[in-house]
């Protein structure tokens, strides 16, 4: 790993914390899962905090790892994995019809890496809204790297809740993003309400299968890594999110587990008995290295104390998301595509 990407990654744990207030964060994040068994509700009722402490925290991991969109795709052999990745982003660019010129909206857009890979490929202006506000200072300095800034923004605000009048979008989408929201009904309705009538929403969900049993006590454990490592209330079943979308007024399209067709395993890049160059830093010996290298940073303060342990709740998140995956109980790709019946008018 090059100094640059040491720095960047040392510098950016915590996000828009101060270096003393990452440890006090880490403590009360794991507090909401109780490392493990934390109180669902309390998650839920504290769902901002919590989820805003999460990115705060893990965003530049993220970054360093996984490069600037933070989701997993379906794959082809012979493929990378950020091939997959910008494919996965105009598959969805593609299911939701986008024209030039349209406005978009990215629910819970990250630093933004999807925003800009879908407004170059279908030529819209894309505005991603996001309640972290270090994840929107860094995406906002991505924008003006590649010079979409003139074009597409970002808006800080609660998806439970958003800041924009009815019917301002031609189109909206959500990445792997709608899981954080504590009430999925709730958050589809503001996506119907900002979404102009006859067109559509489309979103790739984190979901647990039908094959989930919350009565089997290691598939349970398994749901709580995920939950854990990657700041959520809860994980809904596919049937609890559709059908959570037809509650909020949504006409379906299609809908499909798109994780069921990858040809290579979606996880494969966490899977510790896999070993691939183009994505050496999510492999077991890039794990290692970077545990090794924040434990160093951290020990000579240039990355804040608690860093390690964010290094460790996220690799639990990862031996969670393969066994989740392994065992079918878990998918990062339900897809749906609905749509805003025209005769809404409001």
């Amino acid at each position: 790993m090059s100094k640059q990407g040491a720095f960047d990654l040392a510098s950016g744990v915590g996000g828009k914390l101060g270096k003393d207030q990452v440890l006090s964060a880490v403590d009360k994040y794991e507090k909401y899962h109780g490392y493990y068994g934390g109180e669902e509700e309390e998650r839920k009722n504290n769902y901002t905090d919590m989820v805003n402490k999460y990115y705060d925290l893990c965003t530049s991991f993220y970054e360093y790892g996984w490069g600037e969109s933070f989701h997993f795709a379906p794959r082809w052999k012979g493929e990378s994995l950020q091939e997959s990745i910008k494919r996965h982003e105009h598959f969805l660019a593609l299911q939701l019809g986008l024209k030039p010129g349209q406005k978009v909206l990215d629910v819970g857009c990250g630093i933004g890496g999807p925003l800009r890979e879908i407004a170059r490929f279908s030529s819209t202006s894309v505005t991603g809204l996001n309640n972290n506000e270090y994840q929107i200072s860094r995406g906002q300095v991505l924008n003006r790297k590649i010079g979409l800034d003139s074009t597409c923004n970002f808006v800080k605000g609660d998806f439970m809740k958003m800041p924009f009048p009815d019917n301002s979008f031609d189109a909206v989408y959500a990445i792997e993003a709608t899981c954080h929201a504590p009430d999925p009904v709730g958050c589809y309705k503001e996506i119907y309400r900002v979404l102009k009538p006859g067109q559509c929403f489309a979103v790739y969900e984190w979901c647990m299968t039908d094959s989930y049993n919350p009565n089997d006590a290691e598939q349970k454990r398994v749901k709580e890594e995920i939950e854990l490592g990657n700041g959520l209330p809860e994980i809904r079943s596919t049937q609890q999110c559709l059908e959570a979308a037809k509650k909020a007024g949504f006409e379906v399209v299609w809908d499909k587990d798109l994780a069921e067709d990858s040809p290579v395993s979606w996880y494969l890049p966490l899977d510790t008995s896999h070993f691939s160059l183009s994505s050496f830093r999510l492999t077991a010996v890039g794990r290692l290295f970077t545990r090794n290298l924040v434990s160093a940073l951290e020990y000579v303060g240039l990355a804040p104390k608690g860093s390690q342990r964010v290094q460790a709740f996220l690799e639990k998140a990862a031996e969670g998301l393969v066994g989740g995956a392994k065992k079918g109980i878990f998918t990062p790709m339900y897809f749906f595509l609905v749509r805003k019946p025209i005769s809404d008018s409001q």
